[in-house]
């Protein structure tokens, strides 16, 4: 008998990604990981793509100048994943809040939100 698929543990913020992704495809969550999955395999495989360059790049050992046009872009999209995960992460308001320090912000409709500083 053989298997079409096999249970895997993937990283919690693999599977929300997936998660948001399938409010704009038609695709269920593991159908989007599995395709995911096809997308880095093909890169990986691809004459056209230097693997190596764009992993010597994302750790900070490459160049990204030294990149061709389609390098560069999967280096571009990683930062940004990258800089969103990051930013889902902060919670500036306990920090701030933490500090003593009051902060602004706009709302929805653009009024301007003063966060008085509490001591």
């Amino acid at each position: 008998m053989t298997r079409t698929s096999q249970p895997t543990r993937l990283p919690a913020d693999v599977y929300e990604s997936a998660a948001a992704a399938t409010l704009t495809t038609s695709r269920t969550v593991p159908q989007q990981i599995a395709h995911w999955a096809r997308i880095g395999r093909e890169l990986e495989m691809s004459p056209r793509v230097n693997h190596r360059a764009v992993t010597e790049v994302l750790t900070g050992t490459g160049s990204y100048d030294g990149l061709g046009e389609h390098e560069q872009a999967i280096v571009r999209e990683e930062w940004a994943d990258r800089a969103t995960t990051l930013r889902s992460q902060q919670n500036y308001a306990a920090q701030f809040a933490a500090a003593g320090e009051s902060y602004s912000e706009v709302d929805d409709d653009g009024n301007l939100i003063v966060h008085p500083a509490h001591r």
